[in-house]
């Protein structure tokens, strides 16, 4: 059964510790509402509902409309056992006409572990109960007003609000977002099985293209003119057709939510770190058909030939409300292999990752793996020759490792974040992971350049049970180079010939322990394997 009452326990004792000292010993009500089912715009048309995070957190209820009353006071017995008073919407006709109801009082008690469940129009009697038993007690709820959690109905606010009761909106979502900064086992059990189910479908969206690549997906006869095509039949020529087979796979096993919009950029689209458009087709030729840029092609006749390009797929589901989030770069034409330039890129980017992870373990501070990132990035650079080294010629010591992070002028090939926590959502718990106060600013933790910390969302030391992403990247996007066309650190005719490569990233999900990391994502990223999958060589 989901751990509702440790998670309960484990979130007062953090709202304890951000109250003031003479609120500490006194009794704490938290009331949420949950999510509600989502309808199209001025339509009836009910849109996939998702339970909000924090309730989900408190309780493990999907139910729509739901709400949560805990109680809690340090020094009773409530400090062990906190009361969990969960209500839910009573099945009416029209719930078993249109849509599956919701499950009753007795089957909500059996599937939850909360004190006492109770249907919506009991919520009333039980605030006030509340009020009554524990006199003076103050009632946290979420940000009032804010657009990003439900709102509380103002028959429930009047009750908590003065002359009433005290109500405060200043401490529960802190509180909630250091609880769940660190994860506990059933946390990273459903966060490993969202990866695990993930990572089988990238590997999905892989081998569909291996085996076109061989010429092993064929059409049957009449398919596409007397029938549609059936899924054996299907090829990979659109960054759409990759995105259904990747959901596909993640449906096929019981996944019914994406984290977030997945992510499939073909060719140069890849240096856009958000494209979610997902609606283009591949580059296609012409090119000549005995050029060496295609081994072989992929196509449903002989009539067009792909560019070699790369095809980058950042997508992962949820499972049990908890996310994954993985990215693989994957070769599409030239018979299913990397070309030479961003096969060197990928390479790099995979260094980039693995000296990342080996730097992973408690204490390490997030922005010193972000500058081993950077650090790895101008080596690799000064050794491809995009930047110049500085024992090339027409080169100084001012084209030094440390002269080139000093300029900042590689956040224009990777300008974010080398990752973020992950849990209940993709971008886990924000005011938790990145504090307003930095405290670790002039103790040698922030080098380079500030640039490189711009868009981290994870700014803090690691600590055991942390879930966070590495996800390094190296980009050639006509937007971000421009600032740097002029730079003297860059050798501008080098460049050029990578450019053409868009974008690679390469994602893992891992979970900090107690000496280092464990990796939650099993579909693997070495470059052999990628292109041998890709190619349909295995």
């Amino acid at each position: 059964m989901y751990p509702a009452q440790a998670h309960a326990i484990k979130t007062f004792g953090k709202l304890i510790e951000e109250l003031p000292v003479p609120q500490q010993t006194k009794p704490h009500i938290i009331l949420l509402a949950g999510a509600v089912t989502p309808f199209r715009h001025d339509t009836d048309r009910e849109m996939v509902f998702r339970q909000e995070s924090n309730f989900f957190y408190l309780s493990g209820c999907s139910i729509p409309s739901a709400y949560l009353l805990l109680t809690y006071q340090s020094g009773t017995s409530l400090e062990n056992n906190p009361l969990i008073q969960l209500f839910i919407p009573k099945a009416e006709l029209a719930d078993l006409l249109w849509s599956v109801p919701p499950p009753t009082v007795q089957e909500a008690s059996a599937a939850y572990q909360v004190t006492r469940v109770e249907h919506l129009a009991e919520l009333t009697n039980a605030i006030k109960e509340q009020m009554k038993a524990y006199a003076g007690a103050t009632f946290h709820i979420l940000p009032a007003g804010s657009p990003l959690f439900p709102s509380l109905p103002a028959q429930y606010t009047a009750l908590v609000l003065p002359p009433n009761a005290n109500a405060t909106d200043e401490y529960l979502l802190t509180a909630l977002h250091r609880a769940r900064l660190i994860k506990d086992t059933d946390e990273i059990a459903a966060i490993r099985q969202a990866n695990a189910i993930s990572s089988r479908a990238h590997e999905v969206v892989m081998r569909v293209l291996g085996q076109g690549v061989r010429g092993l997906i064929t059409q049957g006869k009449g398919a596409g003119v007397d029938r549609p095509l059936l899924p054996g039949e299907w090829l990979i020529e659109k960054e759409a057709e990759a995105e259904a087979l990747f959901v596909a796979s993640c449906r096929r096993e019981g996944a019914v939510h994406q984290a977030y919009l997945p992510i499939v950029a073909a060719s140069t689209r890849a240096s856009t770190l958000h494209y979610c458009c997902n609606d283009r087709e591949f580059a296609w030729g012409p090119v000549a058909p005995h050029a060496h840029e295609n081994g072989n092609y992929l196509a449903h006749d002989d009539t067009r030939q792909l560019h070699p390009q790369v095809l980058l797929i950042d997508a992962g589901c949820e499972w049990d409300c908890h996310a994954s989030d993985i990215t693989r770069t994957m070769p599409v034409g030239n018979g299913g292999k990397f070309t030479p330039e961003a096969r060197a890129i990928y390479e790099l980017v995979l260094e980039m990752q693995r000296l990342s992870m080996e730097a992973l373990k408690p204490g390490v501070h997030w922005d010193a793996i972000q500058l081993l990132c950077h650090r790895t990035l101008v080596r690799g650079f000064q050794r491809l020759g995009i930047f110049k080294a500085p024992n090339s010629p027409n080169s100084g010591s001012w084209n030094a490792e440390e002269a080139v992070l000093a300029s900042g002028v590689s956040s224009a090939f990777f300008p974010h974040g080398l990752g973020h926590s992950l849990g209940l959502d993709v971008h886990d718990v924000p005011s938790a992971s990145k504090p307003e106060q930095n405290n670790t600013i002039g103790k040698g933790i922030e080098l380079g350049h500030e640039s490189f910390y711009t868009y981290l969302r994870l700014r803090l030391p690691l600590e055991e049970g942390m879930v966070v992403t590495v996800e390094p990247g190296i980009y050639f996007s006509p937007h971000l180079l421009a600032p740097v066309r002029d730079s003297q650190h860059v050798d501008h005719d080098v460049l050029k010939r990578y450019e053409s490569v868009g974008g690679v990233r390469i994602e893992d999900v891992v979970v900090i322990t107690k000496d280092g990391y464990e990796n939650l994502t099993t579909v693997r990223s070495d470059t052999d394997w990628i292109e041998a999958v890709c190619s349909g060589e295995i």
